[in-house]
């Protein structure tokens, strides 16, 4: 059985590249967490509430009036923000209030902001 890629014209002609490439890539299921967290920066609602809680750490009911939207709305996203651990909460007596769960998530998003500014 051959090693040869369709397309390429030398078998394993760059052996030492692969095998160190190979040994620098992450397990397959790091690569899948990473894609995930990556789909959740996927929707523009998300990203608004993150800019949002940029400036101030704030509750459902001030992001959504702030974005005009339903509180349901903001809730679910916050949900999914949530779970993929780039926000955070704590309580107030009823009130819960939503923030950014460190400085990494400013990070992304600066950088990404940066990307596409380009």
């Amino acid at each position: 059985m051959s090693n040869a890629v369709p397309g390429c014209d030398y078998m394993n002609a760059h052996q030492d590249i692969i095998q160190r490439v190979n040994e620098s890539m992450p397990e397959d299921e790091v690569l899948y967490d990473l894609a995930e967290l990556y789909k959740v920066f996927g929707d523009t609602t998300r990203i608004k509430i993150l800019y949002v809680l940029f400036e101030s750490e704030m509750c459902v009911c001030d992001i959504a009036q702030l974005l005009n939207m339903s509180t349901s709305a903001i809730s679910h996203q916050l949900r999914v923000l949530k779970q993929a651990q780039l926000v955070k909460y704590r309580r107030d007596g009823k009130a819960v209030f939503y923030s950014l769960a460190d400085d990494h998530v400013r990070t992304i998003i600066d950088q990404g902001m940066e990307h596409v500014e380009e």
